[in-house]
């Protein structure tokens, strides 16, 4: 996401976004308060030409970043984080395999 290309309205939008997934009432947090703070802080009016603006969305588009990437690790430490002794059909079926049948119809299954 580059942040010049970035309007900051969507980056707001999107940072809340993912305040919002992580559950609670995210509009009393820490992290809201300051977010919203920083943003009404550097608007952009006619009267003045903020140069701190473009500073704070590359720092929002950076945060942001950190904030999907933390969501994204979580999804996959869940999905992907041991979960005691496997049995070798199990293995197979997460990486996509699947193990061949024994003679006589039998397969790896006790």
């Amino acid at each position: 996401m580059a942040a010049a290309a970035t309007p900051p309205l969507r980056v707001l939008r999107a940072i809340l976004k993912e305040l919002r997934s992580r559950g609670g009432d995210y509009r009393h947090s820490a992290a809201y308060r300051y977010i919203t703070e920083q943003f009404r802080k550097n608007q952009v009016t006619s009267e003045k030409l903020c140069r701190a603006q473009q500073e704070l969305i590359h720092q929002a588009s950076t945060y942001l970043c950190l904030l999907q990437s933390v969501r994204q690790h979580l999804a996959l430490h869940q999905e992907y984080h041991g979960k005691g002794e496997r049995s070798p059909q199990e293995i197979a079926q997460q990486v996509g395999f699947k193990l061949p049948q024994q003679p006589g119809g039998k397969g790896w299954e006790k």
